[in-house]
């Protein structure tokens, strides 16, 4: 039992002494030169009692005593057909080389059976001879010396040569090292002759049927197959949750000994030897044996198109073995053995199966200490880099992932085995929207080969990702170094750009999906912020975990640290802050690298946006139903929404989407390190710049509309007006009501000209910048938009939304709109003409004819200061009639008109109260008390400032008849069929007012013939009221009346006595519409006689012939009084006649 014991540790090398050696001068054979031992010296040992009763010849000669010149194989009976065929002659001398070309046939049948026994039996006596230990001793006796343990071993027991096969790795010496290599192969073609296999796994081979152990039956000599058997049912056994034939401990670890031992040699498999040799002639032929390295060149082309089957199967064998031991490799043994023992990997080496020898364990283990920054060796590296590719490439290589994945791979992902398709196909299931797609023991094992495998650290690692995205990484990221961590980073840079591929961009969010999980997966993050995450966070390990603080934690915690003010408290470090910057940018691509996001949000991420599948359009979703979500979720989105108006390069696709305006006009703001919400703030000023397209308008828009959602989500506002809030408007948190709440303030503490504003100075400032933001979509001005909603889609449906188009076309379909949405186009308008800065498409029209004529008025006078403007020859023609439909606008109500609405306050009520009584709050008078005001300007009843206003009104409504409503109102169909030529004239002078009063006969309308007419009865208070008129008596008032003040028809008065005076000789035009005035006054006197005696009192000071009516009037008077005076002197004459009677 000690000698099996013993030999368990080093199970093969009793056998190294089984090539009958005698004497050393054997050692050179004819196969290579070398360390073949030639013929043994007495009987080749013995068959002795181990061999059975036999009948035939070959068996019979094998248990003669022979001559001590020598026995060969070669002249037994039983093998010289099979030699014959199948050896060269030059092998027939040497019994090892004999040996090794009859086992080394791949096909069983080729060897006849009793030659079969023969060779069986003779391995087997050699094993169990001590006199080759005396071989090994003079062949081997520098290497004894120098291997501290071998020289300390109990002669004569074959734990020497035992000894010699587990340390042949440090064995220098080359015909040693020869000798041993040549003995052991022998060793692992049957696993009946190593010691103490056969007695622990002898039930094991029953139960699993891997064949026969009955000594002295005929099998063949070669049973590698068995030994494969045993391999294949240990790695099944670590895939099945319900072990119905568990292997014993003990035949476990003699298993995977043997498979240990065989690692130098892929010979020394027999299974995968004969399994793989013509794969090894096409793709290793030139990889010398040993060192495992025919191992890694095969691992290396295992999933090439002309590997075999067989091949390949036994090659996955192996590597499950090497990931329940990584002893199993020789070369990654050999290369980390130090750094094992330097980063204390291997704590229990007495239990090979124990975590510490899973290989993922080792890789965990030795990425830490790298993560970490502590020294392990390039040798070691270059190995785990090796065989994480391996992990990634092969998913059966993990077993929790074919345990608990095995449902998943059958449902979604059969017949993609092979370079990691598998294994992406999983991640894709993993990260699918359906909820319960892949169990979370599954999802759990994902996660565990990702940490293992670590691929974030080097892009190569995962052949799926590399393959599909070398054509990205050639051309988008070529400027970093191969294998670089940045690599990564750089692909998901360039996420959804024209340089992505779609199979990249599906492979690289598969991984990212699980990388952004742990944030312990990017190394760049990891080596940054370690220090931070301890610090702030109560990080634990690189491969420690911990329930109270699970990875995805961690960055949530960094994250909120990175955006906090120096008054909130401790803060990450700089390079730790851009790195999850970093991080943030790039989760932004897509709401399943936000692992808080999708756990909180699956739920309405199914419920509101199961259609929104394009880029970036789930996270949208959720935004736009921010007050839908359920609380949980709400709470996520309101942070990161939060945390993107303080820095919107989070939103990287709006970003990349916005690259030329922000090149051509923010670049100043978006090359800040930190940023304040400047970028976005200058985004949407320069929103309908040239340089600015559909995707970034759309992107930029979308984000104000979920800023009025709640006002903190508006970095620059919250941070200015936070405290004016929590004063004066607590328990707001819309936005728009918060800008309505401080406004309205503002506006009241401005009315009653307080001496302190309650909004403070900053958040006034801000203030100002959020309302012109609002005035530019209606979307942003929720209860307008709400109120329109219907109107917009019956009227407007083919106007776009943005630069106030909706809103203006709203105003140009005033007369059709609802009655809600009519009264809220009403409030706004109000307040637009009250503050003209809030007109959006005014202050766009008019931009530069506002910086020409009016950069010294207040802003409130923008619009008083346009008009006056509105017909200089510099004046811009989209402006000039942007003005004017303003003007239209202002004179269908008073109350639009906030310098008319001041100067007449007194007036109004005085003269127009009827009017007020009957008119509603929120919709227009029609122009009725402008045109009531009109009627006074002409009686010159109007108070002076009032009077001002009036008369440029009527100045401007005579150049043109829109500014007019209520004539425009009663005489729409009299000018289409009177007047269409003159109204279609893109400048309108007075033409159509003209031809309304040349044509004063043929209107059919009363309503308007008389509003005709009293543009008639006030064009005789001011001649500048007829353009017409006006332009051609423009030099003769120049000449004749120019010391006549205007208005009261002062100069209208002074044109008709130069009319009548015949020393005066007016131009032939003027002369000619002064006579045409004098007929249309004649004759509206006829239609329209005066209703009172003011009216006639009016019309006589207003007529041109007021001179010659007064004159007559006067005269009149007299001869009355002359006559009555002649009269009464009669009557008194009569009178005193009589009384003299």
């Amino acid at each position: 039992m000690a000698a099996c014991r013993r030999a368990r540790l080093l199970l093969l090398l009793s056998s190294v002494s089984l090539c009958g050696v005698c004497s050393v001068r054997g050692l050179k054979g004819p196969n290579n030169g070398v360390n073949n031992p030639a013929e043994p010296a007495a009987n080749p040992p013995g068959l002795k009692a181990a061999d059975p009763p036999v009948r035939d010849a070959a068996a019979a000669g094998a248990s003669q005593p022979r001559r001590a010149s020598g026995w060969r194989l070669s002249e037994e009976e039983a093998c010289r057909d099979d030699l014959t065929r199948l050896c060269p002659r030059h092998t027939w001398t040497n019994n090892l080389a004999v040996l090794e070309c009859l086992q080394d046939r791949r096909e069983e049948t080729e060897i006849a059976t009793d030659c079969n026994h023969l060779l069986w039996n003779y391995k087997l006596n050699l094993t169990t001879d001590p006199k080759f230990e005396s071989v090994a001793m003079e062949v081997c006796k520098s290497s004894i010396a120098e291997i501290k343990e071998c020289n300390e071993e109990e002669r004569g027991r074959g734990y020497l040569v035992s000894c010699l096969v587990d340390h042949r790795g440090n064995i220098s010496e080359y015909q040693c090292n020869q000798y041993i290599t040549k003995m052991t192969s022998i060793i692992f073609s049957d696993y009946r002759l190593i010691c103490g296999f056969m007695d622990k796994c002898k039930d094991d081979v029953n139960s699993l049927h891997c064949g026969s152990i009955n000594v002295g039956h005929k099998d063949v000599h070669s049973q590698g197959e068995v030994i494969s058997c045993l391999e294949k049912a240990l790695v099944r056994e670590a895939e099945q949750q319900e072990r119905v034939r568990p292997i014993r401990e003990e035949c476990q670890r003699a298993i995977l000994r043997v498979a240990e031992l065989s690692s130098d040699d892929f010979h020394l498999d027999r299974h995968l030897y004969f399994s793989c040799r013509d794969d090894r002639e096409r793709f290793c032929q030139n990889i010398q044996a040993g060192e495992g390295k025919v191992y890694k060149c095969l691992f290396n082309h295992k999933f090439e198109e002309a590997m075999s089957e067989k091949c390949r199967d036994a090659l996955t064998t192996r590597q499950k073995l090497i990931s329940q031991d990584y002893r199993v490799s020789y070369s990654l043994a050999k290369a980390c053995k130090s750094d094992l023992r330097k980063q204390r990997c291997n704590l229990d080496t007495n239990l090979p199966r124990a975590r510490e020898a899973r290989l993922s364990y080792l890789l965990l283990c030795l990425e830490a200490a790298v993560h970490r920054g502590r020294p392990v060796s390039g040798d070691c590296q270059g190995e785990m880099l090796d065989y994480r590719r391996m992990l990634m490439e092969d998913f059966s290589l993990s077993p929790e992932i074919v345990l608990h994945c095995r449902g998943e791979i059958e449902s979604h992902c059969s017949g993609l085995h092979r370079k990691g398709r598998t294994l992406h196909c999983l991640m894709r299931v993993g990260r699918s929207e359906r909820s319960g797609t892949v169990d979370s023991l599954c999802q759990s094992a994902l996660q565990t080969l990702v940490q293992s495998a670590d691929p974030g650290a080097d892009y190569r690692i995962d052949r799926a990702l590399n393959e599909a995205c070398e054509s990205v990484i050639q051309t988008a990221c070529k400027h970093i170094r191969n294998g670089d961590p940045m690599i990564l980073s750089c692909l998901m840079e360039h996420l959804y750009t024209e340089k992505m591929v779609e199979d990249c961009e599906h492979r690289l969010l598969e991984l990212q999906y699980f990388i952004s999980r742990d944030w312990k997966l990017d190394p760049i993050l990891y080596k940054k912020c370690q220090g931070d995450a301890a610090r702030l966070c109560h990080t634990h390990g690189w491969n420690e975990t911990s329930e109270l603080m699970p990875p995805g934690a961690v960055f949530s915690c960094l994250y909120r640290h990175a955006y906090r003010t120096e008054e909130q408290g401790r803060r990450l470090s700089r390079d730790c802050k851009v790195e999850v910057q970093r991080i943030l940018h790039q989760r932004a691509l897509d709401v399943k690298l936000d692992p808080e996001l999708q756990k909180r949000c699956m739920t309405d991420l199914g419920k509101w946006c199961s259609e929104k599948t394009d880029t970036g359009q789930e996270l949208e979703c959720l935004q736009d139903h921010l007050e839908d979500l359920v609380s949980g979720c709400r709470d996520v989105v309101g942070n990161l929404t939060e945390l993107e108006s303080e820095d919107i390069q989070i939103e990287a696709l709006l970003i990349r989407a916005c690259e030329p305006v922000i090149q051509a006009h923010c670049h100043d703001v978006a090359d800040n390190q930190i940023d304040t919400g400047d970028l976005m703030e200058c985004l949407v000023q320069n929103k309908h710049q040239k340089e600015m397209n559909d995707k970034c308008s759309v992107g930029v828009t979308h984000f104000q509309l979920v800023q009025m959602k709640d006002f903190r989500f508006s970095y620059k506002f919250k941070m200015a007006c936070k405290e004016d809030v929590l004063k004066l408007c607590p328990n707001i948190k819309k936005k728009v009501d918060v800008v309505i709440c401080l406004s309205t303030t503002v506006r009241n503490d401005t009315l009653q000209e307080a001496r302190e504003q309650r909004v403070s100075l900053k958040c006034r400032k801000q203030l100002r910048v959020e309302e012109l933001e609002m005035s530019e979509d209606i979307r942003l001005e929720p209860e307008l938009y709400d109120s329109c909603k219907s109107d917009i889609s019956r009227l407007c449906s083919s106007v776009a939304f943005g630069n106030a188009q909706m809103i203006e076309c709203l105003k140009e379909q005033k007369k059709q709109l609802s009655q809600r949405c009519h009264q809220r186009i009403f409030r706004l308008q109000e307040v637009e003409m009250s503050d003209p800065e809030l007109d959006y498409q005014l202050m766009r029209v008019c931009k530069q004819m506002i910086k020409r004529f009016c950069t010294e008025a207040d802003a409130r006078n923008v619009l008083q200061c346009l008009k006056q403007n509105k017909n200089s020859e510099l004046m811009d023609p989209k402006c000039k009639q942007m003005i004017t439909k303003r003007q239209i606008t202002q004179n269908t109500d008073y109350r639009l008109n906030p310098v008319l609405r001041k100067a007449c306050r007194a007036d109004i009520p005085k003269f127009c109260q009827s009017i007020l009584n009957k008119a509603s709050e929120d919709s227009e008078l029609e122009g009725q008390v402008i045109a009531c005001l009109k009627l006074k300007y002409a009686d010159q009843r109007l108070s002076p400032d009032c009077e001002d206003q009036i008369r440029v009104i009527l100045q401007e409504s005579a150049l043109d008849y829109r500014l007019d409503p209520q004539l425009q109102m009663h005489c729409t169909e009299e000018i289409s069929r009177l007047c269409a030529e003159e109204a279609a004239a893109q400048e309108q002078t007075g033409q159509v007012e003209e031809c309304l009063k040349v044509n004063l006969l043929k209107i059919k309308q009363e309503a308007c013939k008389k509003e005709v007419l009293n543009m008639l009865k006030e064009s005789k208070a001011d001649i500048f009221v007829d353009p017409v008129l006006h332009t051609a008596c423009a030099l003769d008032l120049k000449h004749h009346c120019a010391a006549i003040t205007p208005g009261r028809g002062r100069q209208m008065s002074c044109l008709m006595e130069a009319l009548q005076d015949k020393r005066v000789r007016l131009q032939p035009e003027c002369k000619k519409r002064l006579q045409d005035r004098i007929d249309m006054w004649s004759y509206a006197a006829k239609v329209a006689p005066a209703e009172g005696f003011s009216d006639l009192a009016v019309q006589v000071m207003t007529s041109p012939s007021k001179n010659y009516i007064l004159f007559m009037i006067t005269l009149s008077v007299c001869v009355l009084f002359l006559v009555g005076l002649l009269c009464g002197r009669i009557t008194k004459r009569v009178t005193r006649e009589l009384k003299d009677r």
